[in-house]
């Protein structure tokens, strides 16, 4: 499938968000009238609704949502050194081992946390989620199918499937992965477009105490970007653009990164109320304490808002949730406290397996060995001075483990995949014992239960960010476009024109206290694919056997009669 564009050339910019603004780290285009941007930052203050005094305000906010978030960034980027193998750096917290190569033990870094989390990835994957949108009245039925044709087509223009991907990454690792829903008017040559993209969970602030993202106060993400950049994008502000409103929490990279060149750009998004009681998402961009634009300050978007559904347009998929905060943990934070006695234990075998391998020896002062020759094995014969005997030279003998410290060892490695719900069986292996196919299929499709669990949630998330997407198309599909659709035959292809004029606010007329009718389309979209793992084959063919022997089916009849989804017949 793929996106072709507009249909009708016109004026795109009418009505829409000036070029590039609303998208975290996306600049201005050079299309917007300059004059028409200084009238809006330098208008009166009766009209100016935002200036440096509100600028100066949101910094302070923003510290403020910093300092409660601080606990949760550190643990971030602790818990990315456990994702990269490097989390003896974590456990040595900044100690530096020495630089004696004799002195070093073995600090061994094994992958059962990765894997775990490999493991869950690739269910996740296995399950990639497809939008389908359903009428809630008869009057919607076509303009439902024409979205369940087209989310799909937007989806991936924004090459979605990556961004879920990469999400999940950050889902597993550190228990949240943040969406951003975004209307990027830059996109398709300047006629503008959703964009879906991932945000970092350190460039993104909120109230802190909260449980739900969309109750909070205001919401900031921040970006760095290059102070030539930006001067070159807004020379009216030249000189004014360097520094940032807060420190932005870092990675501990492996690459040498230089940040003194750069400046931190803020999106401030805030929710007001206007005079009917509706709630209108604001929505400003500053650097520093220069203001670059606020749509209070905008008479397009001042009394209807931002977007028009009003919320954030972030969506957070949290993995194990937590009170008093909208986020949560991930694999890495419950997994960790196994996998460090894990490598812990298996230093301390592999260091008494070297010294047991490597002979020393205890040798008198006045013992004349030609300590040249004693260490060169590839020398037959070694010169001494006297005579030999165990009083003046004796072997240092090492004694080995017992054999319960290996299996204490194992019996962590145990722990680590009862506490993942990453059993033997989720690679697709089976305990001793367990021969038969029908078993083993029971064992996976048991063992999967966790899985499905994660993949739901995620789906619900899915169905959050489908729903914002069909809010901006009904705002900002003004125009006619074109899209390639994939048609009944497989293979085939059709074209298929849409806008919103099927979706958008009609004005029909007005309720009995004189506001205006609510939307005319009721969409509700939902997810393709199971959200239930359907049975194997032979696992549907086992079941649909039990079901004939009792006679709960006639033999012949489908395995549709016995409810078992994703298979035609037995």
């Amino acid at each position: 499938m793929a996106l072709f564009g507009r249909k009708n050339e016109q004026d795109a910019t009418l009505g829409k968000p000036p070029m590039g603004w609303g998208v975290p780290g996306v600049q201005k285009d050079e299309s917007v009238d300059p004059e028409m941007e200084a009238m809006l930052l330098t208008a009166p203050a009766g009209q100016r609704r935002i200036g440096r005094a509100e600028i100066a305000e949101a910094i302070s906010i923003l510290t403020r949502y910093k300092q409660g978030k601080a606990s949760l960034e550190e643990r971030v980027v602790q818990d990315e050194l456990w994702w990269e193998l490097r989390h003896w750096e974590a456990i040595r917290k900044g100690k530096q081992r020495t630089d004696n190569p004799e002195y070093r033990g073995p600090e061994p870094s094994s992958a059962w946390l990765f894997n775990a989390i490999l493991n869950k990835h690739a269910d996740a994957m296995d399950n990639y989620p497809e939008p389908v949108v359903l009428p809630r009245e008869r009057s919607d039925e076509e303009s439902a199918k024409v979205l369940s044709s087209v989310l799909p087509v937007i989806l991936e223009y924004n090459d979605y499937e990556q961004t879920y991907s990469d999400n999940w990454w950050e889902k597993l690792k550190h228990g949240t992965a943040v969406y951003g829903v975004f209307w990027n008017s830059a996109k398709d040559n300047g006629l503008g477009d959703i964009d879906i993209r991932s945000i970092d969970l350190l460039k993104i602030f909120w109230e802190p105490g909260i449980t739900d993202i969309q109750k909070s106060r205001n919401l900031f993400i921040v970006d760095l970007v290059d102070e030539d950049l930006l001067e070159q994008q807004y020379p009216e502000h030249k000189g004014h653009l360097s520094g940032g409103a807060v420190d932005v929490k870092q990675y501990i990279y492996d690459d040498t990164i230089d940040t003194s060149n750069k400046s931190v750009v803020v999106d401030w998004y805030y929710k007001t109320t206007s005079a009917s009681g509706k709630t209108l998402l604001h929505y400003a961009k500053f650097v520093g304490e220069t203001l670059l634009f606020a749509s209070e300050n905008d008479p397009a978007y001042r009394d209807t808002g931002w977007y028009d559904h009003g919320l954030y347009p972030v969506v957070l998929d949290v993995m194990f949730p937590e009170k008093g905060t909208p986020v949560g943990f991930g694999y890495v934070a419950i997994c960790k406290d196994p996998q460090l006695y894990i490598d812990k234990l298996s230093s301390n075998i592999l260091e008494n397996s070297m010294m047991t391998t490597k002979k020393r020896f205890f040798v008198s002062d006045s013992t004349g060995i030609n300590e040249e020759e004693f260490l060169d094995w590839s020398k037959p014969l070694v010169h001494v001075q006297g005579e030999l005997d165990d009083r003046r030279i004796k072997e240092i003998v090492t004694n080995p483990l017992d054999d319960i410290y290996v299996t204490v060892a194992q019996m962590k490695i145990e722990e680590m995949k009862d506490t993942a719900a990453n059993r033997d069986v989720n690679s697709g292996s089976a305990g001793s014992g367990v021969t038969a196919a029908a078993a083993i299929a029971a064992l996976q499709e048991a063992g999967n239960k966790a899985s499905r669990d994660m993949i739901s949630a995620s789906y619900r998330t899915h169905v959050k960010i489908n729903s914002m997407c069909i809010e901006l198309i009904r705002q900002f599909y003004d125009e006619t476009r074109s899209f390639r659709i994939t048609g009944q035959t497989p293979g085939s292809y059709q074209f298929i024109d849409m806008n919103n004029a099927g979706i958008k606010e009609q004005e029909v007329g007005q309720t009995s206290d004189g506001l205006p009718p609510l939307p005319q389309a009721h969409l509700r979209p939902e997810n393709q694919g199971p959200e239930e793992k359907p049975l194997l084959p032979h696992g549907a063919e086992r079941a649909g056997q039990g079901a004939v022997r009792p006679g709960l089916l006639q033999p012949g009849a489908g395995a549709g009669g016995a409810g078992c989804s994703g298979n035609d017949g037995v």
